[in-house]
């Protein structure tokens, strides 16, 4: 009977374990269905698009949005970090942090983000997504020829002529000796635009070839240039016979300059020059969407704390605790008989 009896004790031991281990230790003897923590959904940055905004003569503001990705259970503490780096150089220029919160819902999420930059060269702007601190994604564009953004200031539908048939300056001799010449000047205009600017004017300059010392100069008003419409400005100038010039046209607006053209004016029956003149046009450029080494979704992620969730979890059920007791009772009943 002590056999009995000592299992007994140890049945009645176990059950009582049990019991205070429920009432001192939440969770212990937990139902498979009450909700333990998670892992947080993935977060990542799906794409970013760049837009040019307030352009100056030394800066222009880039407009960034980047679109973060989020599917599964709530993402805590989201935020996001996006740099300008010089394309060049490798340093990095401006940057910003962007406090996004708390992702609960799945799908896309577009964040704002402006940065003011050196209107010049290119940058690679880059963004990384953080989780609770922690670096779970990044992204790039690539982004040059910011000098082709024009100031608003600058702007103007109205510039020289550019056509074959219809060069930007042309001249005629007007009257001549043997000691001073005088040309009719003629500047064609185009505008292609919608509006019809006021406050046009064009500076003509005659520079010697061989000592580009200024020979002579005038600046003529434009008439208001309808839009669609090529019109000329006519002028004259004298300078001193037998010698070649450089004509330069600059084309002002409100005292800025939006255009500007050159001819040769070959007086000099022995020698002649030409206009030889390369011309590059500066394009603004963004370059595709790149993702960083965190780009994968497919990616491991920590475990979190306090997000609960329905889910099994391991600890002393209720139901085991009984079977052992029905066990043991069982065990002892046929060990008495």
């Amino acid at each position: 009977m002590r056999r009995e009896t000592a299992l007994a004790g140890g049945v009645v031991g176990v059950v009582v374990v049990a019991v205070v281990a429920a009432v001192l230790v939440p969770g212990a003897l937990a139902d498979p269905t009450d909700d333990r923590p998670v892992r947080p959904g993935p977060v990542d940055i799906a794409d970013m698009d760049l837009s040019a905004g307030d352009v100056t003569g030394d800066t222009v503001v880039l407009n960034v949005e980047t679109r973060l990705s989020h599917r599964g259970p709530p993402a805590r503490n989201v935020s996001l970090r996006v740099q300008a780096v010089d394309a060049e150089s490798g340093l990095v220029e401006t940057g910003r942090s962007v406090d996004v919160g708390d992702l609960t819902a799945e799908g896309e999420t577009a964040v704002s983000t402006n940065l003011t930059v050196p209107r010049e060269g290119g940058y690679r702007v880059r963004a990384v997504a953080y989780r609770d601190g922690e670096r779970v994604d990044s992204g790039a564009r690539e982004l040059r020829g910011l000098e082709a953004l024009q100031p608003a200031y600058a702007r103007s539908a109205v510039a020289f002529a550019d056509r074959e048939a219809l060069p930007p300056i042309s001249f005629s001799v007007a009257e001549t000796d043997d000691e001073r010449t005088t040309l009719a000047m003629q500047a064609a205009l185009t505008n292609g635009g919608d509006d019809q600017p006021e406050d046009l004017e064009v500076t003509l300059t005659l520079r010697q070839a061989d000592s580009n010392i200024v020979a002579n100069r005038t600046t003529v008003p434009v008439e208001s240039v309808r839009p669609g419409r090529t019109e000329t400005v006519d002028t004259r100038l004298t300078v001193p016979s037998g010698y070649n010039y450089y004509i330069d046209a600059v084309l002002w607006k409100d005292g800025v300059v939006v255009d500007t053209a050159r001819g040769a004016a070959n007086l000099d029956p022995s020698e002649t020059i030409s206009v030889n003149e390369t011309r590059q046009d500066v394009e603004l450029r963004v370059g595709d969407f790149t993702r960083g080494d965190g780009g994968s979704g497919d990616r491991p992620v920590p475990e979190a704390t306090g997000q609960p969730t329905s889910s099994a979890g391991p600890g002393f059920g209720v139901a085991v605790a009984l079977a052992a007791l029905v066990a043991a009772a069982l065990l002892v009943r046929r060990k008495s008989q």
